[in-house]
């Protein structure tokens, strides 16, 4: 669904402050799949994420999304409503008073008869468990209802891929578990492509894709158990892995014979028990 080849990005391009954000990227998407991002602060990941739907261009190189290039002035609305974007802060993306008119803000601007516009809102706010807050004002929502509001409102305009920017790094735990599930669900029951962007690992372990990033290149790219069974190489990139991939490398370091590629506290009941 997404092609990404050869993609250089530098900053202030051509001048004494340059900085190459990202160095040569080749990277494929494809249709259902969930990717996740991984990296330390700096790494390049949320320059990558700009360039999935063309809220950033190359400087070199190449992205397309379904065969379309994000540089075509052309294609670039329909690249847009093809890829969605959410971004860490919900309050930034929240522009009604009402939840369900902030969900059909999107709809309405790309001109969906009123009667669609009902439909899609709804079905957006079943998806993601939030119809019952439907005439509720987003400011008096906890974090992650308004995420998952943000959410909605991108579904509503029915794109094929959403990619996430650390979405759930200003909320608190129960916040972050609201917000995955509904991740999680889309990509499993609704086939909806998830480019997911985090610095929590936990989150990373239901994905099919792990890629990790450093100095804006790729560093490493495959299952979350072929990666964060390298815990040492992780910790040399300044990275965590999940608490129970952990605890087993620490167990293995005082001679337990447990596997390397334990994720979950219920692998890890099972192991030990």
């Amino acid at each position: 669904m997404i092609k990404i080849e050869k993609l250089y990005h530098k900053y202030k391009a051509g001048t004494p402050q340059e900085v190459i954000a990202l160095n040569n990227i080749n990277l494929e998407i494809k249709k259902g799949e969930f990717v996740v991002i991984i990296g330390h602060n700096g790494s390049g990941k949320s320059t990558l994420a700009k360039h999935l739907n063309g809220l950033l261009l190359p400087t070199e190189g190449k992205v397309t999304v379904n065969g379309m290039d994000t540089r075509s002035r052309e294609k670039i609305w329909e690249i847009r409503k093809e890829v969605g974007m959410v971004f860490q802060n919900p309050d930034n993306q929240l522009v009604a008073t009402m939840v369900e008119e902030d969900v059909a803000f999107g709809p309405e601007n790309l001109g969906i008869p009123p009667a669609e516009i009902r439909q899609r809102v709804d079905q957006a706010l079943e998806l993601v468990g939030m119809s019952e807050f439907k005439k509720r004002e987003p400011h008096y929502l906890s974090g992650g209802q308004k995420q998952r509001v943000a959410i909605a409102g991108i579904i509503a305009m029915r794109p094929s891929c959403l990619v996430l920017d650390e979405p759930t790094a200003m909320l608190d735990p129960k916040g972050r578990k609201e917000v995955m599930d509904t991740i999680t669900s889309l990509n499993r029951n609704e086939g909806l492509t998830i480019v997911h962007i985090t610095h929590y690992m936990e989150e990373a372990v239901n994905a099919h894709r792990l890629v990790v990033m450093e100095r804006g290149e790729i560093v490493k790219e495959g299952t979350p158990r072929e990666i964060f069974q390298q815990v040492e190489m992780l910790k040399g990139l300044r990275m965590d892995v999940p608490q129970m991939t952990e605890l087993a490398y620490r167990l293995r370091q005082e001679g337990l014979k447990i596997p390397a590629d334990i994720l979950t506290v219920a692998e890890m009941v099972d192991c030990l028990c």
